[in-house]
């Protein structure tokens, strides 16, 4: 269960994945005013020394509008961390975030550092690892970490095999803490299904490309609109890390997406910009594409959201 401050004070208990390229300051600040934890990749501010800035902007926006707007639910914000040999910008873009003391950091593809994490507790943040297996859950815990996020199948970007059930119901065997569950989350009542299957919090990504704030391109946002579940396709061509990406984006690469390659996981590189610029038209999105119908505001996308989940709790509730 949670029991940090910095998560029981949210409007919805949905954090919005960090997206590769298409997370923004501006869609970070809109998601944390309507009370749902905001994200992005550190590598995202590109150069690098763009992450300063960006925090700087995040950081004294949401301030602006607590002091604006005393008693709102605002949530935090958090930084997504590649922890990989192929990041070059780790070491760095890790003094920037302690510097500001970001709140929340996700780590990715392998747990975090002993001095990383005892850094982050030194001022109250609090570290959450994105796993895939059990295994991956067993390791993140036993370095330390302040809370898991499953990625289940079905969820956008890079994404396991395993159904939500199966994974949080073990991960729930051995695990009493934080945990969020990622997987097609699209629609408020999936938010209630996560927590009935046992999860704190939702991860929520795909949602979230098709608003006006999202640093995604108009024919990204068209293509979401009109695609369903079968226009996913599930590969690790991109990355070398097995992920799920629009059928579209991979043909306008001049790809055949029912006979992509298959990458050496070897080769691996998350640090250089020139990974991004090579896959900037990949469109990662997650199974639940199918659900998301319309261009907007992340004010409207989360308002959508809060009467969806009102009224599943009701639809609960009045069941026999």
């Amino acid at each position: 269960m949670i029991n940090t401050p910095l998560l029981q004070n949210l409007a919805l208990p949905i954090i919005g994945s960090p997206l590769f390229i298409a997370s923004s300051p501006q869609l970070v600040v809109e998601q944390c005013k309507a009370g749902i934890v905001g994200a992005f990749p550190a590598l995202n501010a590109r150069p690098a020394d763009q992450l300063d800035v960006w925090l700087r902007q995040i950081k004294g926006e949401l301030a602006a509008h607590k002091a604006a707007n005393p008693g709102a639910k605002v949530a935090p914000f958090a930084v997504n961390q590649i922890v990989h040999q192929s990041n070059d910008r780790l070491q760095h873009d890790i003094e920037v975030c302690l510097k500001h003391q970001v709140p929340v950091w996700i780590t990715s593809l392998r747990a975090p550092p002993k001095e990383l994490l005892d850094a982050v507790h030194s001022y109250g943040g609090i570290v959450l690892s994105d796993v895939i297996s059990i295994r991956h859950a067993k390791k993140a815990l036993e370095a330390g970490v302040d809370g898991l996020i499953l990625v289940a199948a079905g969820a956008g970007g890079h994404a396991g095999a395993l159904s939500p059930f199966a994974l949080l119901g073990e991960v729930r065997t051995f695990y009493d803490g934080i945990v969020v569950l990622a997987g097609a989350i699209t629609k408020g009542e999936h938010v209630l299904a996560a927590q009935a299957m046992g999860a704190d919090l939702a991860y929520m990504g795909t949602r979230w490309l098709t608003t006006l704030e999202a640093n995604t391109s108009d024919a990204y946002k068209q293509a979401i609109v009109e695609s369903t579940a079968a226009d996913v396709i599930y590969t690790n061509l991109f990355t070398g890390v097995h992920g799920n990406y629009l059928r579209k984006g991979i043909v306008n690469a001049g790809l055949d997406p029912e006979n992509l390659p298959v990458s050496d996981p070897s080769k691996m590189n998350f640090g250089g910009s020139a990974a991004a610029k090579a896959w900037k038209d990949i469109w990662g999105v997650g199974q639940g594409v199918g659900l998301i119908h319309k261009i907007g505001t992340v004010a409207e996308a989360a308002a959508q959201l809060q009467a969806e989940y009102a009224a599943a709790r009701s639809r609960i509730a009045a069941l026999p």
